[in-house]
């Protein structure tokens, strides 16, 4: 009896092409209102009432994440290959760009690293 296994996705620097997380590391979130949650100064001035792409992942606390080894309540996520700065973390949470607020959060941008699956 086979049965057909789901591909992993898996995140790498886009830089040094380092895994730096995988789909069970990955903490989903409900999409937000968009622009509608965020503060007047912080919306685009030609904001719409579509729902926008998360722009971030959001993971699990890992090993190769040194500021949150250290202690720090908030700080950035550095590549442990090549330290090229992946995103940041906020022990409080941070709002996604679909206006979602996360907490705790460790937030990847998805244009830092690439996805493959394995």
């Amino acid at each position: 009896m086979e049965t057909a296994e789901k591909p992993k996705v898996i995140y790498r620097c886009k830089k040094c092409r380092r895994i730096v997380a995988s789909e069970e590391s990955v903490i989903p979130h409900e999409q937000g209102e968009g622009e509608k949650c965020f503060k007047w100064k912080d919306r685009d001035s030609n904001w719409s009432e579509k729902k926008p792409q998360c722009t971030a992942i959001f993971v699990e606390p890992m090993k190769w994440m040194r500021a949150v080894e250290e202690g720090n309540s908030a700080d950035k996520l550095l590549c442990i290959g090549c330290e090229a700065r992946l995103g940041s973390f906020n022990w409080a949470g941070m709002q996604c760009s679909c206006g979602t607020w996360v907490n705790p959060a460790f937030q990847i941008v998805k244009s830092k690293v690439d996805e493959s699956t394995t």
